[in-house]
């Protein structure tokens, strides 16, 4: 059976991501089929995308590259963030479904709880699945897909420290959904802008290639079929 060539890249993008594949490095085609297990076709399709996305480059005598961005492309994507994730959320206000309500707030049930319990191994994981329901719900294929492609390349980019206060950061994420709920754009922009701005100043940028990274893996083998991992 074909495997689709968008798990593929999810893979390869998750892996990216991780530093698996580090900035700068050459991305072969046979090497990445047999990593994945699959076939050279949707490795192919998938590096195309990735190029697309501005986690690989192609260079003339090496062929597809992992990207190297530089400080600058870095710093427009936290304030690109800032403008669009306010956005987002008041355009989720106006279009989401009960469907989306019903995730939302158990998220920040579960959130709210685990931050006063002080149990914070999790937390980073349940704010990447909260922001990537929130996304989800604008009802703009493009504007999600802008959202969720932000928030993979500021992970690569950027390390982000814990909040000191995640009891604050999740009464500001339940503050976000009570307005979408009520359908109040203008308060949902409000709010998911306070908390964008404060959860910026968490983040810090990653060094220069080859420099240590203290959440990169070496020596996952990342399966096709397994599930984005969330930031």
């Amino acid at each position: 059976m074909r495997i689709p060539a968008h798990s593929v890249c999810t893979a390869i993008r998750d892996d990216i991501v991780a530093g698996v594949h580090e900035r700068g490095s050459r991305l072969t085609e046979e090497v990445l089929a047999r990593r994945y297990g699959v076939s050279r076709v949707p490795v192919r399709e998938a590096l195309r995308t990735l190029e697309a996305e501005g986690f690989v480059v192609t260079r003339r005598h090496a062929g597809a590259c992992v990207a190297e961005p530089t400080e600058h492309e870095a710093a427009d994507l936290l304030e690109m963030r800032l403008l669009l994730e306010p956005l987002g959320a008041a355009r989720a206000a106006q279009r989401r479904t009960e469907a989306h309500l019903k995730v939302l707030r158990g998220l920040v049930r579960l959130g709210q709880e685990r931050a006063r319990r002080g149990t914070s191994e999790d937390l980073r994981s349940l704010g990447g699945w909260f922001h990537e329901t929130l996304a989800q719900a604008v009802g703009s294929h493009a504007l999600t897909a802008t959202l969720t492609q932000l928030r993979h390349k500021i992970a690569w980019m950027y390390a982000i420290e814990a909040s000191p206060s995640p009891e604050e950061s999740w009464a500001e994420h339940g503050a976000i959904v009570d307005a979408v709920a009520r359908g109040d754009g203008e308060r949902a922009r409000a709010v998911m802008a306070l908390h964008t701005e404060r959860a910026t100043r968490a983040h810090r940028l990653r060094l220069t290639p080859g420099a240590p990274r203290a959440e990169r893996v070496r020596n996952s083998q990342h399966a096709v079929n397994m599930p984005s991992l969330r930031y």
